[in-house]
């Protein structure tokens, strides 16, 4: 039986006790017996240790990330590369009898085949920062606590719940993209958008075509699986895309092994990054690490302001405000992992994540420039030749239409405050009897023709001259001209339709 390849390195070290817990656990699944599944174990582990020692030996030469795996997936998908490799020589009788028939079916062909057929959860894990599809996987498949996540990757462990929760919508949406770059047929491109939706409300109600559709095409089954971040569904979509055969029975056994504590590896801060020839390890920082410094720094600089003011014995300004604010202000929120540009669409609304609104206004979005003022006593009434001066409007709501079939469509609106809201709702007339089916970031009532959308938890406070957005499908019959009378919290909205 073949030996594990020597560790070059402490990091590597570490690394190869964090993942042959993992590749053993498998390797078992995927063979007969005990002997053959620590033979395969060993194959596998070797086969990818220098694999991976390759492809980081490329891409330091090359100097640009090249897309591939963290360490645990990695290795697990040299398991099943072995395995086949064994079935190919004549070693079949070694692997489990189900596994084999697998081996044989266009199923193990999607996994190395042509990128773009290859499955979702895959391309979309590969896609990731290695540090950010590790901690996915450590707590999502590997089910580890958090606390043993964080020591593992070197985050803050106040911080690494909130990080979790961001690259979760990250990896949706590169999910998300690649699925659109799948070839696919009109039937299932006619679907993209609905699934998209759909996939993003917490308490989804699914057309009864897109459910149909879902019950006969693999391709967007798996595709919703991955787009789907409430419900739980993250582990089992990312084994079963990642792993291939086998992928939920491995799941099961290391929700069990967490469970019992018998994950084994190290426990004090390393990086499980893929294997990286002489790489040193840091911890990285996490996000809410970033604000926290922030906020210290931006208190320090005022402390020292007020310092060198009251050395002066002066008397401030009129513009001078500084003793009636908090001494620390809340730093500006940080970009969201999972808000990220997309080329591939237009108009889709902002994602909005928890503890968070959407952000990024456009220029041109709202009016800044000052509009005058009288400074005649006597109070301006319009008259015929003179015109009635207009006031500009507190908000401006943009209504796009993202997308429309036969019976229905899907619209995101973006509004913008001139003014700070702690908690916003607004209000809007159809013209065409469209009916709204679903709603997500906003909590909507409809009655007759006259819609309410009430905020929702996460995003009631809007900064000034901030946005919120949210998005639904409806159902129309007939026209679907642009609603009207928009109002935020009963005052009227200009409308970019």
């Amino acid at each position: 039986m073949p030996e594990l390849p020597t560790p070059q390195d402490a990091a590597e070290a570490a690394l190869f006790s964090e993942c042959w817990d993992a590749v053993l656990s498998y390797a078992d699944l995927c063979t007969s017996g005990t002997a053959a599944g620590r033979q395969l174990a060993t194959e596998a582990f070797t086969q990818g240790i220098q694999e991976a020692r390759a492809a980081a030996a490329r891409a330091g030469t090359a100097g640009r990330r090249t897309p591939r795996l963290p360490g645990i997936p990695l290795l697990l998908t040299a398991v099943r590369s072995t395995a086949a490799a064994w079935e190919a020589e004549g070693k079949g009788h070694l692997l489990d009898p189900e596994l084999r028939l697998w081996l044989n079916s266009g199923k193990a062909a999607r996994y190395t085949g042509p990128p773009l057929q290859r499955p979702l959860a895959l391309r979309g894990l590969k896609d990731m920062q290695e540090a950010d599809a590790a901690l996915l996987w450590l707590a999502e498949v590997e089910a580890l606590p958090l606390p043993d996540v964080a020591r593992r990757l070197g985050l803050d462990p106040a911080a690494v719940a909130t990080e979790l929760a961001q690259v979760r919508a990250l990896f949706r949406d590169r999910c998300r993209r690649n699925h659109l770059d799948t070839p696919m047929d009109a039937d299932c491109r006619r679907y993209a958008r609905l699934l998209d939706a759909v996939t993003r409300a917490s308490a989804p109600e699914t057309p009864e075509d897109l459910s149909r559709h879902l019950a006969t095409c693999v391709e967007c089954a798996e595709a919703a699986a991955c787009l789907r971040l409430h419900g739980g569904g993250t582990p089992a979509a990312l084994a079963s895309g990642v792993i291939g055969w086998g992928g939920l029975a491995y799941l099961e056994r290391r929700r069990r092994a967490a469970e019992a504590g018998l994950t084994g590896g190290r426990t004090d801060a390393g990086a499980d990054r893929g294997i990286a020839v002489g790489a040193v390890t840091r911890p990285r920082i996490g996000r809410a690490g970033l604000l926290t410094t922030a906020v210290v720094v931006s208190a320090l600089a005022l402390t020292v302001s007020l310092m060198q003011l009251g050395d002066s014995g002066g008397p401030t300004s009129d513009g001078d405000t500084a003793d009636s604010q908090a001494v620390a202000e809340p730093a500006p929120p940080l970009p969201s992992v999972g808000s990220v540009p997309d080329s591939s669409t237009s108009g889709t609304s902002p994602t909005a994540h928890p503890g968070g609104s959407a952000t990024g206004t456009k220029s041109g979005d709202y009016d800044t420039e000052p509009q005058g003022t009288s400074t005649s006593p006597v109070k301006d009434t319009p008259t015929a030749s003179t015109p009635a001066r207009r006031t500009p409007s507190p908000c401006r709501a943009k209504y796009h239409l993202d997308d429309e079939w036969h019976t229905g469509f899907q619209v995101a609106i973006t509004v913008t405050s001139t003014t700070a809201l702690d908690d916003w709702n607004i209000t809007w007339t159809f013209d065409d009897g469209q009916h709204i089916t679903q709603m997500w970031d906003g909590i909507f009532t409809q009655a007759g023709s006259e819609v309410t959308v009430k905020a929702a938890d996460y995003n009631k406070k809007v900064a000034a001259n901030g946005t919120f957005a949210f998005g639904f499908l409806a159902s129309k019959h007939g026209g679907n001209a642009v609603p009207h009378d928009f109002m935020v919290n009963g005052v009227g909205c200009s409308t970019v339709g």
